[in-house]
């Protein structure tokens, strides 16, 4: 699946859709800005994969602070049979300097 830029994604969220969105970033990075997404750090994510299991065949988008640790995560979810995980290009950095 193609990754989902950071304007795609905000009119998305604006528009009111039901999005799964999955932060891979530590604690303190998610305490200190967030956009509400559920929070499951990348060396978490290996032993949430049974909660998830419901969104195999889902749209799963994932973001971290730049694109790189959220990229780790949706090839690690592809490979574990999720269809459909795109990676938000450029993560929380170019979410704020777009949209703060």
């Amino acid at each position: 699946m193609t990754d989902i830029t950071c304007q795609e994604l905000k009119e998305r969220m604006d528009k009111g859709e039901k999005l799964t969105i999955i932060d891979v970033r530590e604690p303190h990075e998610y305490e200190e800005y967030n956009i509400g997404a559920q929070l499951i750090p990348l060396g978490e994510l290996p032993f949430k994969l049974d909660e998830l299991a419901h969104l195999k065949n889902e749209e799963v988008i994932v973001h971290c602070r730049s694109g790189a640790r959220s990229g780790n995560a949706k090839l690690f979810m592809m490979e574990s049979e999720f269809t459909n995980v795109r990676n938000l290009i450029g993560g929380m950095v170019e979410w704020r300097t777009n949209f703060e």
